[in-house]
């Protein structure tokens, strides 16, 4: 009997937790924000072409998920994070 009282205190406990903090709202305000300060911490100068950013980094360019559905090229996410032609 103090098991199963025990057990939904905790469970309500968890899930105010759950609904006060994990909202899908909330969720995708932060990923909105988390995208933004990765654009915003990139200096816009760095790289003049995906050819420039390969060779210095040894990566390939990655498109935002976001600006693949807006239908960007690469060429046109790649201008639009660094700011190159």
């Amino acid at each position: 009997m103090q098991e199963d009282k025990t057990f939904e205190i905790l469970s309500k406990m968890i899930d105010d937790a759950f609904s006060t903090h994990y909202t899908k709202e909330k969720t995708m305000q932060n990923q909105a924000e988390m995208q933004q300060e990765v654009v915003t911490e990139v200096p816009s100068s760095t790289y003049e072409s995906i050819e420039d950013y390969k060779a210095k980094t040894g990566k390939r360019f990655r498109m935002l998920k976001e600006q693949k559905e807006r239908g960007l090229t690469r060429d046109e996410a790649f201008a639009e994070i660094f700011g190159a032609n």
